[in-house]
């Protein structure tokens, strides 16, 4: 009975290592990174017990045509300090994308927003 028990904490202790793992490396570890430009029109920090800093981007090609939405996260208090302050202009966002990532208390979207900056 005892072996039994120390095989179970064991395994216990594996699968909690290999989640731990798994969930650092998504975090640390980006699928692909770029820039988008556009208007942010949403920006709130939100969630019950995890709180987030949320987005939306609207993208516009040519003036009169639909603008592509696209939602991000911002990880960073100091980047979504300078987004917040940047409401309104034309921003290029640089962001890293994370796949798989097992929980939406890290964000809402794989797309994290990592450095903002006024487009001219």
């Amino acid at each position: 009975m005892l072996c039994a028990m120390k095989l179970f904490v064991g395994l216990l202790v594996l699968v909690v290592l290999a989640l731990a793992g798994f969930t650092w490396v998504t975090l640390h570890w980006a699928y692909s990174e770029g820039e988008r430009a556009g208007y942010v029109q949403k920006f709130s920090r939100k969630g019950w017990l995890c709180k987030t800093w949320e987005g939306e981007m609207a993208m516009v090609t040519m003036p009169g045509t639909v603008a592509d939405k696209f939602q991000f996260t911002v990880p960073d208090n100091a980047v979504a300090a300078r987004l917040n302050a940047a409401i309104g202009k034309r921003v290029a966002l640089h962001y890293e994308q994370r796949k798989w990532i097992p929980s939406s208390c890290f964000g809402d979207t794989e797309y994290f927003v990592t450095d903002v900056r006024v487009a001219e």
